[in-house]
């Protein structure tokens, strides 16, 4: 089944009662733009005078700066390091009227992506990371715990840093709460995202846990298999140019992209994702919210780098 339509637009009153809790892997996105005149002589590789620098929130912390754009609020837990990129990510983070919690681990080194842009093009990408102690993730639970009752969605952003470990406990102790769990998935082992209500895999993703499908009833076998077996409400495949498709208890609803010029597919999925969380957290249902999301990551691939959507530009 397909359906194109956007759902009734909310008002903002609504959309500012709806309160988010995401939870995963944050990241500082470092952008050095330059210009490109010559190649080096000591190797094959252009040489890149840099002219300004940029830093914006990434990972877990782009997510739920999507939540507030869109004029709901937003809480995020995460572990960073005790370091000079954990603390420019938390005045980014609470720059934006994010309510955060950050737990410090001292020997962690906050995951830093580094892009070198030159010509309007990414010419080079760095990545600074390790993993964290499972002793602050543990204090992160207890957190976790106190944070859920002024929630109405919960929302896990899983980069594979490590700041998940204890993913399962948290779905248990949310799904006794009766909150909505959406889930972006990282990873081979899709069992520890057990008994959520959404995840929201993209093509590759999907790929890599039930394999490569022949045709559409093949796609739609292997993702109403997939979600039966993990206990979830909804599987919701993001398709890129194809759009997306939400398979649920009901069968299948699938919306097409909405054609525009792709400038950008870093945080796409994001977008996807926290809008889906916040239009749950103000009473749509998966299927109503569907369309929106959809427009929500047609309009930010028009954006370089991790970008956001506002309320105008959703309900335009």
């Amino acid at each position: 089944m397909t359906n194109t339509s956007s759902a009734t637009p909310l008002s903002r009153t609504t959309l500012s009662r709806a309160h988010v809790l995401v939870v995963g892997d944050v990241m500082l996105d470092r952008y050095w733009y330059g210009e490109v005149e010559r190649i080096s002589p000591e190797a094959p590789v252009p040489v890149v005078r840099i002219t300004r620098e940029e830093e914006r929130s990434g990972g877990a912390a782009n997510v739920a700066y999507n939540v507030v754009s869109l004029g709901a609020r937003s809480s995020l837990l995460t572990v960073v390091g005790e370091d000079e990129a954990s603390h420019k990510l938390e005045a980014l983070v609470l720059g934006t009227g994010i309510n955060a919690h950050f737990g410090r681990d001292p020997d962690l080194k906050t995951t830093v992506k580094l892009r070198v842009i030159g010509r309007q093009q990414q010419l080079l990408r760095l990545d600074f990371e390790n993993t964290p102690k499972t002793e602050v993730l543990a204090g992160q639970s207890a957190t976790f715990v106190k944070l859920l009752p002024e929630h109405q969605t919960v929302l896990f952003s899983d980069y594979g840093k490590g700041g998940l470990a204890h993913v399962s406990d948290m779905i248990a102790q949310a799904r006794a709460a009766g909150k909505p769990i959406l889930i972006d998935p990282k990873g081979t082992d899709y069992s520890r995202y057990k008994n959520a209500s959404v995840i929201t895999p993209n093509r590759a993703e999907l790929r890599q846990v039930v394999g490569a499908w022949s045709d559409e009833s093949d796609l739609r076998e292997k993702c109403q298999n997939l979600r039966l077996q993990l206990g979830l409400e909804a599987v919701l495949l993001t398709r890129s140019e194809e759009g997306m498709t939400l398979f649920d208890g009901n069968g299948q609803l699938h919306v097409n992209a909405q054609a525009r010029e792709v400038f950008d597919v870093t945080g796409a999925g994001d977008t996807v994702i926290a809008t889906m969380a916040t239009l749950l957290a103000a009473g749509m249902s998966l299927r109503q919210a569907l369309p929106l999301a959809n427009r929500a990551g047609g309009v930010v691939v028009g954006k370089f780098g991790t970008a956001s959507v506002t309320y105008e530009e959703l309900f335009a």
